[in-house]
């Protein structure tokens, strides 16, 4: 599926703009030369490219082709966002993970956390005081701002990882010290979470929910009810020929399919058919609903920049 990068206007028009004059009374290091004044025409005609709907095809395959030496994959819609640092959705930066048989990869991101999912073979990845033993299906979270060695067992390995780099990368500003920040290692198996998704599809209300969906938390962030402090994340899924029903949300979303044989998504009329181990952009505020034609449970992990939104009250879910 093709980009469709589009700009986003404020509304403002041109005869709004009036050309703001710049006094200064010293040279660069006078902080009364960096005041900077502008018209409401001015400040609020700012254009911006759109967040695209996209699908990430190529690096999906690279990940899984054993070809692909031990390495980063990055999911990087920057260049559309007009951005200056890698980024999947203005917030978020996702990758694929891949590791060879017996190698090691050693990583250092400056982020809030670290959010991992496992496709496929088992392994570890360890801190000077932590240690997860990780298999497919397993999620892990880290705090960032540390380095990481992350140890392949017997066999290849592909992992999914989301950060919130380009949130930190937007202030300016460095992680948190991992041992005071509020983010703390976290492992979530897979047999516990499939227990906790059979929980969810015998629920006597799970029809009126939202969705099939397990949310991951922490102790932490228990309270938020959220992964990260701005930034959600969930398992979600959705019984044989069933269809969920069409909805909005001012949160972009990431979606990686699980599991979507003969399933598909609406995004603004767009249909998007599934791809499993693909990882599909939805843009915040466009119509979307998700289909299951075939005869298997959708299942998708989603992560979204909802923490932020539901701290600013800004969530605006509807359903369409």
């Amino acid at each position: 599926m093709q980009s469709d990068a589009l700009e986003a206007d404020t509304g403002a028009t041109q005869d709004d703009i009036v050309t703001s004059q710049v006094v200064s009374s010293g040279g660069g290091d006078d902080p009364t030369a960096q005041a900077r004044f502008f018209t409401a025409g001015e400040a609020f005609n700012i254009k911006l490219p759109r967040v695209p709907r996209h699908q990430f095809l190529d690096e999906c395959r690279k990940a899984f082709d054993p070809a692909t030496a031990t390495g980063l994959i990055p999911l990087d819609l920057s260049s559309e966002l007009g951005l200056s640092y890698p980024a999947t959705i203005p917030m978020v930066l996702t990758r694929y993970i891949r590791i060879r048989a017996g190698e090691q990869l050693s990583t250092h991101f400056n982020a809030t956390g670290e959010i991992y999912y496992v496709f496929q073979g088992s392994g570890e990845s360890r801190r000077e005081t932590e240690t997860i033993r990780w298999a497919a299906g397993d999620v892990f979270l880290f705090p960032g701002g540390a380095d990481t060695i992350h140890a392949a067992d017997d066999e290849d390995c592909v992992l999914w990882l989301v950060t919130n780099e380009p949130c930190l990368a937007f202030e300016k500003s460095n992680a948190p010290d991992p041992a005071n920040g509020v983010v703390k290692p976290t492992h979530y198996p897979a047999a516990r979470v499939r227990a906790e998704l059979e929980r969810v599809h015998g629920l006597p209300d799970a029809d009126k929910m939202a969705g099939f969906a397990v949310v991951f938390s922490s102790v932490a962030m228990e309270k938020g009810r959220n992964i990260l402090p701005s930034l959600s994340f969930a398992l979600n899924s959705l019984p044989p020929h069933r269809a969920q029903r069409g909805h909005r949300h001012n949160a972009t979303a990431i979606t990686l399919c699980l599991q979507g044989e003969h399933c598909y998504s609406l995004i603004d009329g767009h249909r998007v058919d599934w791809v499993d181990n693909a990882v599909m952009v939805t843009p915040p505020g466009e119509d979307h609903s998700h289909h299951n034609d075939g005869d298997k449970r959708m299942l998708s992990l989603v992560i979204q920049d909802g923490g932020l939104h539901y701290y600013m009250r800004t969530m605006g879910f509807a359903y369409t």
